[in-house]
Formats: C-alpha cells, sequence, structure tokens
C-alpha cells in the first residue's frame, strides 16, 4: 500500500511542477518569487518520491507531457488560485501517504503535507481545517 501512495504523491509532484511553469509566467514581485520557491520544493520533493519508490521495488511513474488544468490562467488572480488549488491535492496526496506509510516515509510525508498546507493558505490568505482532506469534506457536503 505505500508504494501505491507514493506512486499517487509522485504524480501530485509532477503535475505541481508543471502547473508552477504556467503561476511563474503569470505572477511577478513577491509572488514569483514564491512561485520559483514552490516550484523548487515540489522538484526536491519529488526526486526524493523517486528515491523512494525505488526503494519500495517500483519504477518510478514518468512524468506527463503536459497536465489538463482544471480552470483558464488568465492573470496573476487565476495563478494564485491555481497554486492554492495544486497545494491543495498535493496535500489530499500526502494525506494518503501518511496514512499508507510509517517510520521515516509517515514522518517525510507529514512533513510534506505540513508545507503543502502553508503555502495553500498562503496562496489563498486563509487557511483549512484539516489540510489534505479540502476534497473529500467538499464532496461530503454535496452527497
Amino acid at each position: 500500500m505505500p508504494l501505491v501512495a507514493a506512486q499517487s504523491a509522485l504524480a501530485a509532484e509532477h503535475a505541481a511542477a508543471y502547473g508552477y511553469g504556467v503561476i511563474g509566467a503569470r505572477t511577478s514581485g513577491a509572488r514569483a518569487n514564491e512561485a520559483r520557491e514552490a516550484y523548487g520544493g515540489h522538484l526536491a520533493r519529488r526526486d526524493a518520491l523517486v528515491r523512494t519508490v525505488r526503494e519500495l521495488g517500483g519504477a518510478p511513474r514518468p512524468a506527463e507531457a503536459a497536465y489538463a488544468l482544471p480552470f483558464e490562467v488568465r492573470g496573476s488572480a487565476d495563478a494564485e488560485r491555481l497554486a492554492a488549488e495544486i497545494e491543495d491535492r498535493v496535500a489530499g496526496a500526502y494525506s494518503d501517504l501518511v496514512r499508507a506509510a510509517e517510520g521515516r516515509l509517515r514522518r517525510e510525508a507529514a512533513d510534506a503535507l505540513s508545507a503543502a498546507a502553508v503555502r495553500a493558505a498562503r496562496w489563498r490568505g486563509v487557511g483549512v481545517a484539516f489540510p489534505g482532506l479540502t476534497e473529500r469534506s467538499e464532496g461530503a457536503r454535496t452527497s
């Protein structure tokens, strides 16, 4: 089970790196710096997950050539909204990995979940009660 969750977190990191390329092109000043820092952080976590997947006996999932964005990103406000959504998705993937893993991997996943939640709050301007569970809670309200 940790291998499946690690592969999902790796896929989320690949998508995040792609998304931050779009975000970086549509932000400036301090927000552009935040986007560059987040991009670097996602690349570092991606590389760590590649090693983790191999350690768990799997073949790391490769990045896609491109990813469909959830909405059109026309300017900085859209870019900020995309960044928050990306971080929510990354937090969700790491939430699954926290549940599936033990020991060192669990601690690393919890750290990544926390980092994504902090970045999402910065981009959004407000935090969420249970980072990593945002999509699940929204689905529960509409059911």
